[in-house]
């Protein structure tokens, strides 16, 4: 697990991994705000029906506690693969979260530094990228769709450089344990090109009620094509972290750290959309430093 840091009122995450000098990142939790339930409390989500007052305090809470450079580039985030490029010049959200969201798009780069690449999620996989040089830096929304659909593919090119060059942080996520998807999900990534046993692996068959007796009274499954055994209710538990890796790897991306949070698990710790339905969002952010500020 991240370390966990507390300033301002604010707790966030900060990713282990070897990212090189300049390179900033971290991952909020729920505690800290202002927001009241059920976004109890540091929702930084303009789009969840909060008060929009509230938000503005939450994320003005978080750009001093964490020290931004300036204000994220919050986006409008709607499940796709299209991949904001912050080096263009776009306005910054200063009038608070009316000004809406960048986009849509569900994935952010730059080069500059100040730049902050920002992701909210609930539930859906937050995924860092950065050179190992720190000259560029991204950040994806990989819920299964956007991860099913090529946001990882279509970030790792935007960043336009060998995907070997790059690292990758998988941030708080729902678990393995926890996310039970249809059988449309897992036909979705494993009818993608390049699918192979790796990602036949992270679906697990789900056939039993939270009681542990068979749904359907029968307990027989049958099998695909492929001969892999498919449950009696057509529901399986999906290992969104596995699949990032399958997809990043299949690119090329080797060094991956992260990964192993529960979102679902953690009611202290993190908003979970799939636990409590209306609820909050936490952020994950990158950025690069840039010189000292007067």
């Amino acid at each position: 697990m991240s370390a966990v840091e507390l300033a301002g009122g604010c707790e966030w995450i900060t990713p282990e991994w070897p990212a090189p000098a300049g390179v900033r990142a971290l991952s909020t939790l729920r505690t800290g705000g202002v927001s009241r339930a059920p976004y109890a409390a540091l929702n930084l989500g303009a789009h969840v029906e909060d008060d929009p007052t509230a938000v503005a305090k939450n994320r003005a809470a978080l750009k001093a506690a964490a020290d931004l450079p300036e204000e994220p580039g919050w986006l409008k985030q709607v499940h796709g693969t299209h991949i904001y490029n912050l080096d263009l010049p776009f306005p910054l959200n200063r009038d608070g979260p009316s000004a809406g969201g960048l986009g849509p798009a569900d994935g952010a780069v730059t080069r500059r530094p100040g730049r902050v690449c920002a992701i909210l999620t609930a539930d859906c996989l937050p995924v860092l990228l950065t050179t190992a040089t720190g000259d560029r830096v991204g950040a994806a929304h990989a819920g299964w769709r956007g991860l099913a659909g090529g946001v990882l593919e279509a970030a790792v090119g935007a960043l336009q450089c060998p995907a070997g060059e790059l690292l990758a942080w998988l941030g708080p996520a729902i678990g393995p344990d926890r996310f039970e998807v249809g059988g449309e999900v897992r036909d979705a990534f494993l009818g993608a090109p390049g699918a192979g046993d790796a990602d036949a692996a992270a679906f697990v068959v789900n056939d039993r009620s939270a009681t542990g007796v068979d749904s359907t009274g029968q307990g027989t499954n049958g099998r695909d094509s492929a001969g892999r055994e498919t449950p009696a209710r057509g529901r399986y538990l999906a290992d969104l972290y596995a699949l990032a890796r399958c997809r990043l790897g299949r690119l090329g991306v080797e060094r991956v750290y992260g990964g192993g949070e529960c979102t679902f698990s953690a009611a202290e710790r993190y908003f979970s959309h799939r636990r409590d339905g209306r609820t909050g969002r936490q952020a994950t952010l990158i950025w690069l430093e840039g010189p000292p500020r007067r």
